[in-house]
């Protein structure tokens, strides 16, 4: 006897599992096991990962230039050599103008250092703690005896640094030159039409959010550079065109960059002057100039374009500066930068509409 099975109609079954605690609970472990590997990572390969990362940023910030000189018959090589090497000039520029000041401060570091001390003695209750320290193993002659093994230590750092400044230098090369052709690879690996076009609009919203970000940074830092640099010559503190540069370079550390100079013109103040009014005097004018520059001009420049959130900011800066020091801090607003950017393109923004009575 024949017997036929009709396949036609066989039923099919959707076999669903249900999570439970204890899934979710082994889910979200893995997650954080690889966050922490992750920053483990980041940390040990810092050496590596800190210039490629600056080159990268720098590399993005100098895109729209090596587009427009691309549109000029310019091979992206040779994009590549003028762009790197007009940003060399700049950071020698910036270099030669501190040279001076810093050896001069090296050279008055010892005298400095004793006024300093003078200077403490003559409060109340600073006099216990510096008779402590006079006396413990770091008193200042302890200081003076190891000065052989803190330059040694110094010197030692200096070679580390240099091969840094290198891979930087190359890596800033070399990803200019290669931009166009990796940025296309990148893009062909979307198979999908849709998905190539929503790279490509990322990748010039990344380039374009970045490059107006140090474009008007560097005017608006500049302006602060300057206001230091006439509040030191006018307070008397010397040295105005450090003072100027360290603003400068100090501001793209939103926050914390501000306080540092404040601070430091103030402890200038109090080494300078002797009535400590007039001491705190420049440091309270350039605090009070930068409030009023920061609120007013930021804004006004910037506006909305670049708005971001204070406090996600601030974080961003103590994370990345712990990670990977003062490096860290100056790249943290270019990389809060970047993911804000990139989460603006990838996740849809949809408003909810409350739905209220009447």
């Amino acid at each position: 006897m024949n017997v036929q099975v009709n396949h036609r109609h066989s039923p099919s079954r959707k076999v669903r599992f249900k999570k439970t605690g204890l899934d979710y609970v082994v889910s979200w472990s893995v997650i954080g096991l690889f966050l922490i590997f992750a920053l483990v990572a980041l940390h040990l390969a810092s050496f590596i990962l800190i210039p490629l990362t600056m080159a990268i940023v720098v590399g993005l910030i100098l895109g729209i230039a090596a587009d427009r000189l691309g549109k000029l018959g310019m091979p992206p090589t040779v994009t590549a050599v003028i762009l790197s090497g007009l940003f060399l000039v700049l950071l020698l520029v910036l270099v030669s103008i501190v040279w001076t000041p810093i050896n001069m401060l090296v050279e008055n570091g010892p005298d400095m250092i004793n006024r300093t001390i003078e200077y403490l003695e003559g409060i109340p209750w600073m006099q216990r703690p510096l008779a402590i320290l006079s006396r413990g193993p770091d008193s200042m002659e302890t200081m003076l005896e190891n000065s052989g093994t803190i330059l040694s230590t110094v010197a030692a750092g200096v070679t580390p640094a240099l091969l840094q400044l290198l891979i930087f230098i190359a890596g800033l090369l070399l990803f200019l030159s290669c931009r166009l052709a990796l940025r296309r690879e990148l893009i062909r690996a979307f198979s999908d039409r849709a998905r190539r076009l929503k790279a490509i609009r990322l990748f010039n919203e990344v380039e374009e959010a970045l490059g107006y970000y140090f474009a008007t940074a560097v005017v608006v830092y500049g302006i602060f550079g300057a206001v230091a640099a006439v509040v030191a010559w006018i307070g008397g503190l010397g040295t105005p065109a450090l003072w100027g540069v360290a603003a400068f370079l100090l501001s793209f550390i939103p926050f914390l960059g501000i306080a540092m100079v404040t601070i430091a013109m103030a402890i200038a103040g109090l080494l300078v002057h002797e009535s400590l009014f007039i001491g705190l005097l420049p440091a309270f004018v350039f605090f009070l100039l930068d409030g009023l520059l920061e609120n007013l001009l930021i804004p006004a420049v910037m506006g909305k374009r670049l708005q971001m959130n204070a406090f996600m900011l601030f974080v961003a800066i103590v994370f990345w500066t712990w990670l990977w020091g003062a490096v860290g801090a100056m790249l943290a607003v270019p990389l809060t930068l970047i993911c804000m950017t990139l989460y603006g393109g990838i996740v849809p923004q949809t408003r909810i509409q409350p739905n209220l009575p009447g």
